[in-house]
């Protein structure tokens, strides 16, 4: 328990080192767009909800891992490569999330860490809170948590890996459309945008999503070895 208490207060002093970061930030999209990703996102926040107030009655031990899990998002989604005008490359730490809580309910930690983030550090917006919470914290959530469960029964650390990795990238591919949409190019239309932001976004991101792969494996087997050595002595009572 030291060990997560630790983890959780080192993430919070990591914050302050990394204050100039942002996602898409405010005002970068058009009104239609902005309400649009922010209509989408509506049934996560609601199901998401409802799985956390759930939670909330859980013992002490479990929120503080909650706490953790939504320490971990602020701190890497904090972490920026400038990459394109109007947004950056960085981690995005929903895998751990994900796999410890489901798509659902890291879509209500990831919105909580983007509305902190764009309040207190200026970091993305409240114009485009919908976008930036759908590709990181819906997006991304969702294809972790697909691929965690199709393979964490054949090889964990590999489907932890993947897992955060790929949930990382997923994000920059929903991010890379949403900016095409906004701004297609003149010859070639949303296509041409799309493959020009990903390209770009991909010589940052890729050694982001394979650090983040690691990193998160690290934290899981914290935590696994904690509730081992937990079983162990609750055997031995």
């Amino acid at each position: 328990m030291k060990k997560l208490k630790l983890l959780i207060l080192m993430a919070f002093l990591v914050i302050g080192v990394n204050s100039f970061s942002m996602h898409i930030m405010e005002g970068f999209l058009p009104v239609k767009w902005a309400a649009f990703w922010f209509v989408l996102c509506l049934p996560f926040w609601f199901l998401g909800i409802k799985k956390l107030k759930k939670l909330s009655g859980e013992d002490m031990e479990k929120k503080m891992i909650l706490a953790l899990a939504g320490a971990f998002i602020f701190v890497l989604s904090a972490l920026k490569i400038p990459s394109v005008t109007g947004s950056s490359s960085h981690p995005t730490g929903v895998g751990l999330a994900s796999i410890l809580y489901g798509p659902f309910v890291t879509s209500i930690l990831g919105t909580i860490v983007l509305i902190f983030q764009a309040g207190l550090l200026a970091h993305g917006g409240f114009t485009t809170l919908g976008a930036n919470s759908f590709s990181m914290a819906i997006a991304g959530p969702l294809v972790s948590f697909g691929i965690y469960k199709l393979l964490c029964k054949k090889n964990k650390a590999l489907a932890v890996f993947l897992a955060a990795a790929l949930g990382d990238l997923s994000t920059y591919v929903v991010t890379s459309l949403q900016l095409a949409l906004a701004n297609p190019s003149a010859t070639g239309g949303v296509l041409e945008s799309f493959l020009k932001f990903a390209a770009i976004f991909a010589v940052t991101q890729v050694p982001l999503a394979i650090i983040e792969g690691l990193l998160t494996n690290i934290i899981v087997n914290i935590l696994d070895k904690y509730n081992d050595k937990k079983e162990k002595e609750e055997v031995q009572l």
